[in-house]
This record gives C-alpha cells, structure tokens and sequence, in this order.
C-alpha cells in the first residue's frame, strides 16, 4: 500500500466538524493556537492562545493579517467549541470585527451562554449594521438578555435606537422599561427627551427614581448639545417639591448648568 494510499484511508478526527480544518502540529505558533482553541475552556492555561493575541493586537496597520484572522474566527464561531473558547473569539473580533462579523454574532444574541459578549463585540464595532443586528434582536429576547442588549443601544448613544427604545418604555418587565429609559438619558436627543418627559409623567412609583435619573442624564446631553432651553424645562419640573431631595438637588445644578451654557 503507498504512503498516499494510507493518508487517504486515515480516519478523520473525531470532534471535527464538516468543513473544520484539521489540527496544525508544527509550523505557524498561531496555527498551532487556533487548534488549541478548538478544546480550550476555563482553567486551562491561556497561554497557548497568546499568538493569536499577539497577532490580533499586530494587525493594526496589516490588513491582510486582519482579515485572515477575522475570517479565522467568524469560522470558529460557527463550531460547536466550548463557551469559553468562543467567548475568546467574540472578544477578539471586538477589536478586529469588520462588517463580516456582524451576521454571526447577531445569531448569537439569542443564545443565552453567548448573548453577552456577542453584544460586547457588536456594540464596540463602529457600523450601522450592528445597531440594526442589537436592535432586531429586542423582538426575540426576553428578560436579562434584552436588557443587556438595551444597554449595549444605550452605549452606543445613536439617536437611531430613539424610536426602537421609545417603544420599551411600556414594556410590562419593569427591568426593561428601567433600561430603555436609561439608555435615552444616554442618547440624550430632544426625541429622547420627549419620550422620557412623557415616561416621567406616566410611571410607576418603582420606577419613578429611574425615570428621573434619566431624565436627568437627558438633561445633561442636551446642555451639551446646546439646547440649554429644552434641558431647563426638565430640570424645572424635576425640582418641583414631590421629587426626592437628591433628585431636587441634581435638577438644581442642571439649571445651573444650563444657565451658564445659555
């Protein structure tokens, strides 16, 4: 039987699946450690990841090495790995992840293991495509998942996410209602500031405190912004002698603040 015969009757290694390259046994380290990802889970030694650290932080001003890597770990992402192995992936494709990422770290934000850092990478990426993947992933999550995402919206701080938030200001799960109304404080807009001036009038006792730090934090953007005028309007009413002290005592400084930037 030749040697080519042989190779080819090897039998495949078990674990792989369809399209996985097989393991890499010498050459390039970082060969070596994207096979080493392929098992790696908590408690084992990082170390034999540190190539592909070490190439992720390289690859700045390389782009050919950017994009094999990202191409490397979207592939990855797809495997069947341990949590802690694609955990590992979705951090590095926060730094590297281009609009190709996108599509397969949307379809983990449903996934209770992996929602978190697949939005940590998506909220860290620069593109339109990531606000619409976070935001169309709201209608199909529920509970912490969908709070999470909120407050990935909320840093982002796009007023594009206004109207989607807007919306969850309703929402039965008070957690929900509480972090859309945060995330709009973040925003900051005068759309925002509509929406949480009318959140403000309307809620609940327990989330009234909420609905006032974020209007509060409202207020604050838009004396940034230059709307001095509409950030007084709501410290005013925020001053107003039902309000706690400490809410009364932060509606004093933001009118300070928006007089002084008037």
């Amino acid at each position: 039987m030749t040697e080519r015969t042989r190779s080819t009757l090897r039998p495949a290694r078990a674990g792989l699946s369809q399209g996985e390259a097989s393991p890499v046994t010498g050459g390039d380290p970082r060969d070596r450690a994207f096979d080493a990802l392929r098992s790696y889970d908590w408690g084992q030694d990082a170390g034999v990841l540190k190539p592909i650290d070490d190439a992720v932080r390289a690859s700045h001003d390389d782009a050919a090495t950017r994009e094999d890597l990202e191409r490397r770990l979207v592939a990855f992402l797809k495997t069947e790995a341990p949590r802690a192995a694609r955990d590992f992936a979705c951090r590095k494709l926060s730094r590297i992840g281009s609009r190709d990422s996108v599509p397969v770290l949307a379809a983990l934000l449903t996934d209770e293991s992996l929602s978190h850092m697949a939005r940590y990478a998506l909220e860290r990426m620069p593109f339109p495509e990531t606000l619409d993947a976070l935001g169309d992933a709201l209608t199909a999550v529920k509970g912490k998942i969908k709070v999470g995402i909120i407050n990935s919206l909320g840093a982002r701080r796009d007023p594009r996410s206004t109207s989607r938030l807007a919306a969850l200001l309703g929402d039965p799960d008070p957690e929900v209602a509480g972090a859309a109304a945060a995330a709009l404080g973040e925003i900051g807009t005068l759309e925002a500031a509509a929406a949480l001036r009318s959140f403000q009038e309307k809620s609940s006792e327990n989330l009234r405190g909420v609905a006032a730090d974020a209007c509060l934090a409202c207020a604050e953007r838009l004396v940034a912004a230059g709307h001095g005028d509409q950030a007084r309007e709501i410290c005013e009413v925020l001053r107003s002698p039902g309000q706690p002290e400490h809410v009364r005592l932060a509606a004093a400084r933001g009118l300070s603040a928006a007089a002084v930037e008037k």
